[in-house]
């Protein structure tokens, strides 16, 4: 199974501007699908996802679900957690007796970086990265990427990441995909939450959160993954948030409106104000709504859908 997207879908960084693209505008008649939640495309009808997580997800999982279902794929869930993963089953081992089931698609999150790309390696199926490690979360990024883009052009747009760049996956799919398609990009936090040479990808650093807000169009704020840090990475979460939290009373000295992102989940009162990400400035839930979306897109293209017969495929929910 072969799709304008090849087998699978791993990350950003390997896919051409023209097939980000691809997905962003094949995502845009499954909007309504996804917005109204109340009729099925038969796109996938006949066709079985398993949704594997070795890590835990709400978020991921669920829009996810909600993608498979309203294209009427059958969908499996798996956590690792009660699997005999547990028991010491290999990952491949895993795989292969699902795909002894017959499915057509894997959708992973995993701990550890390239995991994804390990199992697609070895399986037929196809494998759609849902988080590995600290490497990529594609999906997360064409979301972000798409609601940019129901906002102003992406070339030309100055987007700032803030906050645990170096721990993040989602920060890395963002960078790449926003580079392919002609933004400018900075990121902003400490210097021991940056990761080393980032500036060679093309990327701006600033310091001070205070000149991100001046610089930028479009602030994504990343939470602070503590459960990934050892001590050390910052003196406290309280400190954090008085140096590089995105606060309203920063927000109000920006020299232009600016759109507000965060991946989630939030920590409220940690990288974000409360009343930044609820007020008029933010469009995370605008980011919730397109993953779905996105997702659908993203199954939709690896299953071998045709992009001008996307819009097809979400009338044919109408009859």
């Amino acid at each position: 199974m072969s799709g304008a997207l090849g087998k699978d879908l791993l990350g950003l960084e390997h896919l051409s501007g023209d097939q980000i693209r691809l997905i962003l505008d094949t995502a845009e008649p499954f909007k309504e699908v996804s917005e109204r939640a109340i009729k099925k495309v038969p796109a996938l009808r006949g066709k079985t996802i398993v949704n594997l997580f070795f890590e835990a997800s709400t978020r991921t999982r669920i829009s996810f679900e909600f993608a498979e279902k309203r294209l009427s794929a059958d969908t499996v869930n798996v956590a690792a957690s009660g699997s005999s993963v547990v028991k010491g089953e290999t990952l491949v081992d895993t795989a292969r007796n699902l795909e002894a089931m017959r499915i057509d698609m894997v959708v992973m999150r995993h701990g550890s970086s390239g995991a994804a790309k390990f199992l697609a390696d070895r399986i037929v199926s196809s494998v759609i990265n849902a988080g590995d490690g600290k490497h990529e979360h594609p999906t997360q990024g064409l979301l972000d990427l798409l609601t940019i883009r129901d906002h102003r052009p992406i070339a030309g747009t100055k987007v700032c990441i803030v906050g645990d760049v170096l721990h993040s996956r989602v920060a890395r799919s963002n960078i790449w995909g926003l580079l392919k398609l002609g933004a400018e990009v900075a990121v902003c936090g400490p210097a021991s939450l940056l990761p080393l040479g980032i500036e060679a990808l093309g990327v701006q650093v600033f310091r001070r959160v205070e000149e991100a807000i001046a610089w930028a169009d479009v602030i994504n704020v990343l939470r602070l993954q503590l459960e990934r840090m050892q001590t050390g990475y910052i003196p406290s979460v309280r400190e954090y948030y008085r140096v590089f939290g995105v606060t309203m009373e920063r927000l109000e000295r920006a020299p232009r409106d600016l759109l507000i992102m965060h991946p989630g989940p939030m920590n409220r009162g940690v990288e974000i104000d409360s009343r930044v990400a609820d007020g008029p400035h933010s469009v995370i839930l605008n980011q919730v709504t397109n993953g779905v979306a996105v997702r659908m897109a993203v199954l939709y293209l690896l299953a071998g859908g045709k992009p001008e017969l996307a819009e097809a495929a979400k009338g044919a929910s109408d009859r």
